[in-house]
């Protein structure tokens, strides 16, 4: 499965073209999964009402998963703790979670967000080429 981060949704929603929304445009709905927290992201940021349930509609088309739980937590915070100790730090904690997620259960991720790259380089993320 790809996870697509809410980097790639928020440039979708708003029209923009970029390498990873053309890389979305090229991949099958059926291989996309959208987690509770991607969710959250993009749902939070939706101007108006009518927005928010086009988007929350269109999201129904993806297998969908929640992201986090005692497992991924602790792996999180693993990681987190790892990626410190080899002198980098992860800015945001959903970002190591999303990750870890990621990393766990085989996903490859989808993203235009530099934060993962830690992930990437580190700890064996799978990311989508753009």
């Amino acid at each position: 499965m790809i996870v697509v981060d809410s980097s790639v949704w928020i440039d979708y929603f708003n029209g923009r073209v970029t390498p990873a929304v053309q890389a979305l445009a090229r991949l099958s709905e059926a291989l996309l999964l959208i987690g509770d927290l991607i969710m959250i992201e993009v749902l939070q940021g939706v101007r108006t009402e009518a927005q928010f349930r086009r988007a929350e509609e269109f999201f129904t088309r993806f297998e969908f998963d929640s992201m986090v739980g005692r497992e991924i937590a602790i792996a999180a915070a693993r990681n987190y703790r790892a990626l410190r100790e080899r002198g980098v730090t992860p800015r945001k904690t959903i970002d190591t979670i999303i990750a870890t997620f990621c990393v766990t259960n085989g996903h490859y991720l989808l993203h235009s967000d530099r934060d993962f790259e830690l992930f990437e380089k580190h700890l064996g993320l799978q990311v989508v080429a753009i």
